[in-house]
């Protein structure tokens, strides 16, 4: 018997709306980069004219929206994983399950502690280099907002892994 309560909210408190904001900017930047690139390739199939820039601002996105996303899908419980072992621990101790649960959080905390550490310098520099990427003279765009979103990103989910160690721990998610 499997007591995994649904995928979902659990508190609606701060943590939480500010994790579905971030993933619903998330999702509205796929939609918006799904356009983009519909349109790039009727541009290049039917009219010859191809959007330039295309593959920097997607190349970019995909992380952006990876980490933007990060945060609510460990709040609600989301992030893929197989969790076979859980559920055959979980027959027999919960335990034991529970504490694993807490361990697998605190790990995400700390691997979301040390892309947000390693990110932090890169971000701040990205100011003051003015880097961009792109080819120049055809198309560039700046780091800085990329940086910024997978290092705060990396925080958010750090402190979501927090939140959610300390809901499994204390029973309010088991």
């Amino acid at each position: 018997m499997d007591d995994t309560p649904e995928p979902g909210p659990v508190e609606g408190g701060p943590a939480d709306r500010l994790a579905e904001v971030l993933s619903a900017t998330g999702s509205v930047w796929t939609f918006l980069l799904m356009f983009l690139i519909v349109a790039d390739v009727i541009g290049r199939s039917f009219l010859n004219s191809p959007i330039v820039g295309v593959a920097e601002i997607a190349g970019r996105s995909v992380v952006a929206i990876v980490f933007l996303q990060l945060a609510g899908a460990i709040l609600s419980d989301r992030l893929t994983r197989a969790d076979l072992l859980l559920q055959l621990i979980g027959a027999r101790s919960l335990l034991l399950r529970r504490a694993m649960k807490v361990f697998f959080m605190l790990c995400a905390a700390l691997v979301c502690g040390l892309i947000a550490f390693g990110g932090w310098g890169e971000s701040l520099g990205t100011f003051t280099s003015n880097e961009f990427f792109g080819v120049q003279g055809v198309f560039t765009i700046p780091i800085w907002p990329f940086r910024w979103l997978m290092t705060l990103g990396a925080v958010f989910g750090m402190l979501a892994a927090l939140l959610g160690a300390f809901r499994i721990a204390t029973g309010a998610r088991a």
